[in-house]
């Protein structure tokens, strides 16, 4: 069995499912897809029982939050649509704007629609954003940017990125836990 629902009382539904990269049992809550406990292989479903039994109190917690994310991501998609070339000529101009201030060189900018991320530089400094960041705070919209526009400098996200991107950007972190309230649904 790959996979099996486990009900709990007064937190619904939680997923038991079998992971072959899961080493030891992990539990997430995701947006929209709710509880889910990786399996490993080596362990049975009565234990994920088990476990996902004695963190029901940390679910709960955690599931709350995920309903005004869920909520904000609905408000997000009811909103008006994207005119998606509008769109794209305002973050090629707004991440020029932070290069030159900045003293960035990218490679090349594609701007798409994307399902699960905001944005992302690639080896050869393509830095690709999200359509959809037009509908963020303008704050996140330059976090992003300058986000990717450091990884043409650092390629991960290692204590060095980190100060190096809050030379740009004040509490880097901060703004990066604002970014996470915000999901592409």
């Amino acid at each position: 069995m790959k996979s099996k629902k486990l009900r709990i009382s007064g937190v619904g539904d939680v997923l038991l499912e079998r992971s072959n990269r899961a080493k030891h049992m992990s539990l997430s809550i995701r947006p929209f897809r709710g509880a889910r406990v990786a399996v490993p292989r080596s362990v049975s479903f009565a234990a994920a029982e088990k476990f996902a039994h004695s963190k029901t109190s940390w679910i709960k917690k955690h599931l709350e939050k995920m309903v005004s994310i869920e909520k904000q991501a609905e408000v997000l998609k009811e909103s008006k649509p994207i005119d998606k070339i509008e769109a794209g000529k305002y973050l090629v101009e707004r991440l020029n704007e932070l290069c030159c201030r900045n003293g960035f060189k990218y490679h090349r900018v594609f701007v798409k629609n994307q399902k699960t991320r905001w944005g992302s530089c690639s080896d050869k400094n393509n830095i690709n954003l999200n359509v959809n960041l037009v509908r963020l705070p303008d704050e996140l919209i330059d976090y992003v940017i300058l986000h990717e526009l450091v990884h043409t400098r650092v390629k991960n996200h290692s204590n060095r990125f980190w100060e190096a991107l809050s030379k740009f950007v004040e509490d880097p972190k901060s703004l990066d836990k604002k970014l996470r309230q915000y999901t592409l649904g």
